[in-house]
């Protein structure tokens, strides 16, 4: 049996606590060994379940870590490219936090020092592990709905009270579509394979210097894309694809076992439906086994190229809606 990989996580936020330093701790083929942070308090809640954890008060300590074999990153959204860009230069792989980048082609020298170092570099977009999402492109692009036609999106929450939060804030790279804009775009690309040939209208609605509302429409090659993301408003997600033969209706896409459970809908011909349910499945641990395994050579989901493709379609939009 091969030896786990050695995670270090670089700062103690609140959803490396609550799910991802779980999930690389419970991962087959993985160890959570040592965590980097501003003072030992915050690694307290850590310890609860990794009592054998280093801490390092220091982030460049831990990518000096000999011990350490991957980095995963959930710093604020303005840092991502940096610290990855050191990691990899340190030596580690890199499970980078989405947005990777707030810019298509910051990815560039990402992927450029990937090819270089030989090592794993991925943005943390875990839907794409989930089997409702493989199951949804089998089914689209198997014909289960005859012609795609049209696609909806939709994801939002209300952080509104939440000031000092960082996708509140301009400085960390805060935004609606930074933060979930990537799930309903990139959701469509993954599934059907298309990139947005043009982005034919972007509402957005600003706050304090960073977006809290977009309605996007777009056209793709074989279809139209109508979405909305937004920070302002009671919590929603939902995709629906529209063929000429069917409509396939994910109702939990994207916060499976926190917003609800990961389900879909089938309707056919004869107004046949089919309903399929994954309870209980933990997509963060399936995106670490996943990314250890690419380490090995396995194929990936979700490389580089790929979400430097749904960021490409983000930079369209805000270049489409205003900067405000």
């Amino acid at each position: 049996m091969s030896e786990p990989i050695r995670w270090g996580v670089l700062g103690a936020s609140k959803f490396a606590l609550g799910a991802m330093a779980r999930a690389i701790h419970s991962a087959e083929g993985s160890e959570f060994a040592a965590l980097a942070t501003s003072s030992e308090e915050k690694a307290a809640p850590f310890r609860a379940f990794q009592p054998r954890l280093r801490v390092h008060l220091d982030y460049q300590a831990l990518l000096d870590d000999p011990e350490i074999d991957a980095i995963y990153i959930p710093l604020p959204n303005a840092m991502h490219v940096e610290w990855t860009l050191k990691a990899l230069d340190a030596g580690k792989h890199v499970l980078c936090e989405k947005p990777l980048a707030m810019k298509a082609d910051e990815f560039d020298a990402v992927i450029a020092k990937r090819d270089a170092t030989g090592l794993m570099a991925a943005e943390a977009y875990m839907i794409v592990h989930h089997p409702q999402w493989i199951r949804a492109r089998e089914l689209v692009r198997g014909g289960a709905i005859g012609r795609l036609r049209h696609v909806e999106a939709a994801f939002s929450f209300n952080n509104a009270a939440q000031t000092d939060n960082i996708r509140n804030r301009p400085e960390t790279g805060g935004g609606g579509l930074p933060d979930i804009g990537v799930y309903a775009f990139g959701s469509v690309r993954f599934v059907t394979g298309e990139e947005p040939q043009e982005i034919r209208h972007a509402n957005i609605r600003y706050e304090n210097g960073v977006d809290v509302y977009a309605q996007v429409a777009a056209r793709f090659a074989s279809f139209d894309y109508s979405g909305m993301v937004s920070m302002r408003l009671h919590p929603r997600q939902e995709v629906t694809f529209h063929g000429e033969e069917g409509v396939l209706k994910m109702l939990c896409p994207f916060n499976a076992n926190t917003f609800g459970q990961a389900e879909m809908t089938l309707e056919t011909e004869g107004m046949r439906v089919m309903h399929e349910r994954w309870p209980g499945i933990d997509h963060y641990k399936l995106q670490v086994e996943a990314f250890t395994a690419a380490i090995g050579g396995a194929d990936y989901a979700c490389p580089l190229e790929f979400s430097r493709g749904t960021q490409a379609m983000i930079d369209m939009v805000y270049a489409k809606g205003g900067n405000g």
